[in-house]
């Protein structure tokens, strides 16, 4: 397993609404070019926004899920911190995308094409949205075993907003199938 970062993890507790701070979490994947590189090079990026409490999950290997015939396998992974102050929901969009863009991430007139860099604000903290440009949480989140098992492996007692269920158990609750730790 590649691990990207082994410093302090993040205080979680069993309580909804229980963080005193912003606690972002973030999905990772790409399925063309070096994709271990470029979701290592989006996590480094990601640490500059972390207030405090940054943690990053190992590399994932996953079966490409409603994706084209062919699409080759993802790399996932996933990052929790303590947003900074300055940094609301919308905000914090505003830099995946642009971090996208970045690292190589074209638009595709098809849908889930293959891409260098795939970046969703999963949670931000207990907050919800739902505009046209950022719907929060993530509305698919806790159907993909390849956004929810990266995330388990660094925040597994975090409550999953409006439910009772931590995203530990809502991974578990998943098919494990086609989500392998990279080599």
């Amino acid at each position: 397993m590649t691990c990207l970062d082994g410093a302090q993890g993040i205080v979680a507790t069993a309580h909804p609404g229980a963080y005193t701070a912003r606690m972002v979490l973030v999905s990772l994947g790409s399925n063309l070019g070096d994709s271990a590189a470029l979701v290592g090079a989006a996590v480094q990026a990601l640490r500059s926004r972390a207030f405090a409490d940054f943690r990053a999950s190992t590399l994932y290997r996953t079966a490409p899920v409603d994706c084209p015939p062919g699409s080759p396998d993802f790399v996932n992974a996933a990052v929790a911190f303590v947003a900074r102050g300055e940094d609301s929901p919308e905000h914090l969009l505003i830099f995946l995308q642009a971090l996208e863009r970045e690292h190589g991430r074209r638009a595709s007139a098809q849908r889930n094409a293959p891409r260098s860099l795939d970046l969703d604000l999963i949670l931000y903290n207990d907050e919800t949205r739902n505009t046209a440009s950022l719907t929060l949480p993530h509305p698919r989140a806790t159907l993909r075993r390849f956004v929810l098992q990266p995330a388990a492996a660094i925040a597994p007692e975090l409550i999953w907003p409006g439910t009772q269920s931590t995203i530990g158990q809502l991974c578990a609750a998943l098919d494990a199938t086609g989500v392998d730790p990279a080599a």
